[in-house]
């Protein structure tokens, strides 16, 4: 009889620190601005595309002006074109720098130095209510 109290009063101290230490996520609370950039970073630099698509808002828009013609991509368009260079390492050195920040949004510039040109990517991210998320990039080729 002791051991069976034991054991009972044992598995109700478990329950109890279980539910003590159990912790319940809703939708971006991990979507901070620095979460959403270092994503698109990875993405762009390292082919690690495993968590862009949460970072990027469904009407995010995609530019890149090449020569004196702008071309536009939507999320879709633009995590499919990066799907062939997925886990291929980029030669180049990222630098960023934060433009403007402020509650509800903040644009980041994210210089990608190749051997020759330079990338420039405007990445604007946008506390969207369920989380921080990129709404739109612009890249310049230089």
């Amino acid at each position: 009889m002791k051991t069976l109290k034991s054991i009972i009063l044992g598995l109700a101290l478990l329950v109890v620190c279980s539910v003590a230490k159990a912790t319940t996520y809703t939708d971006g609370d991990n979507l901070t601005q620095t979460y959403a950039i270092n994503t698109y970073i990875d993405a762009m630099t390292h082919g690690k595309l495993k968590n862009l698509g949460e970072v990027v808002d469904q009407d995010a828009k995609f530019s890149m002006l090449r020569g004196k013609a702008v071309l536009n991509f939507s999320k879709d368009e633009m995590i499919e074109s990066l799907g062939a260079t997925k886990n291929v390492e980029q030669t180049c050195t990222t630098t960023t720098s934060i433009i403007e920040s402020n509650a509800a949004m903040a644009v980041v510039k994210v210089d990608m130095q190749f051997d020759g040109f330079l990338r420039t990517n405007m990445v604007t991210v946008t506390n969207t209510g369920k989380g921080w998320k990129i709404t739109n990039v612009y890249s310049v080729f230089k």
